[in-house]
């Protein structure tokens, strides 16, 4: 067995054991729901759709795979309660197949973009500015130079976490005094990492939620200072939500997309929760790549979000 493969196995590893809580909590409501049926009727359907929607996968999601399984059902009529885990993982890959861009096969970033401009948005408390530290981790892990913003100057808390997590990584973090324009900091991040010819720049922003519109605009005039800079910049927005936290991130990711384009999405805390399943309804429901995992504490726990994988995981190889 090859370095890769066993390293490849350590993170299948990793997956498994994120998604342990989930995976436990969801079967044991399946089993409960088909024991002592011989056959899939409109009783099971009807508590596979409760452990659906109590497995925060969400209310529309949930109604699009009872859909596809009563179509299933209705044509095959022979199908028994054993066989209702094999549809139900075959439903779930295909909406996530349906619903999201190609897999990124690693912490890469496209060629010709240099540096590729992240800007982070999220609320407070979702893992953030730790997701960022891994992220910057994970990118110069590959040989990439990395270059953080501490675009959040409304807490100071957040700053200093950038700045810890930069002296941990060992990666500039650009930031000034609390209170300070945010738009600045991004503006003097992205030339301080042009003029060092910087493969990544992650710029970390404020998490209010409070008022919508001084969101969007602080949001828009970030960006529009950055594309000052880098006429292209940022070049991903990248959303954290809180997978523990179930339908508040739903929530979360409706407020940040009318906010702001969103064009890839992080989730953070998997390992902790019987609530994997909001992974399944956030890339149904919005059309946005889950790009990013958070397994853990460690710096290694942040994965690639790989489809295929993630289900297996769920169900079992």
């Amino acid at each position: 067995m090859g370095l890769f493969d066993i390293f490849s196995r350590g993170k299948k590893e990793t997956l498994d054991k994120g998604l342990e809580k989930t995976k436990e909590s969801f079967f044991s409501k399946l089993n409960r729901a088909v024991a002592g049926k011989s056959k899939v009727d409109d009783a099971v359907l009807d508590q596979l759709e409760e452990i659906l929607v109590t497995s925060d996968v969400g209310v529309d999601t949930t109604l699009k795979i009872i859909d596809r399984i009563e179509e299933r059902v209705a044509r095959d009529k022979y199908i028994n309660s054993e066989e209702l885990t094999r549809i139900l993982r075959e439903e779930i890959a295909a909406l996530l197949m349906e619903n999201s861009s190609d897999d990124v096969d690693d912490f890469s970033v496209p060629e010709g973009k240099k540096p590729y401009v992240i800007m982070v948005v999220g609320v407070n408390g979702v893992g953030k500015t730790t997701t960022i530290g891994k992220l910057a981790y994970q990118f110069k892990q590959r040989g990439l130079s990395v270059y953080l913003g501490a675009a959040d100057t409304f807490r100071a808390a957040a700053v200093e976490q950038l700045v810890i997590w930069g002296e941990r990584v060992g990666v500039p973090v650009i930031k000034q005094k609390m209170g300070s324009d945010p738009a600045s900091v991004a503006f003097d991040t992205l030339n301080s990492a042009k003029a060092n010819n910087a493969d990544v720049v992650i710029i970390d922003t404020a998490g209010r939620l409070h008022n919508k519109i001084n969101l969007m605009n602080e949001l828009t005039k970030i960006k529009n200072v950055m594309s000052k800079v880098i006429p292209d910049a940022p070049h991903e927005v990248l959303l954290m939500l809180d997978g523990s936290t179930g339908q508040n991130a739903f929530e979360q990711a409706k407020q940040f997309t009318a906010a702001t384009e969103v064009t890839a999405l992080a989730i953070t805390k998997l390992d902790g929760t019987a609530k994997g399943g909001v992974v399944i309804g956030i890339s149904d429901q919005f059309n946005i790549p889950v790009k990013y995992i958070g397994l853990g504490e460690g710096m290694e726990d942040l994965q690639v979000f790989r489809r295929k994988d993630f289900v297996d995981s769920l169900f079992g190889e």
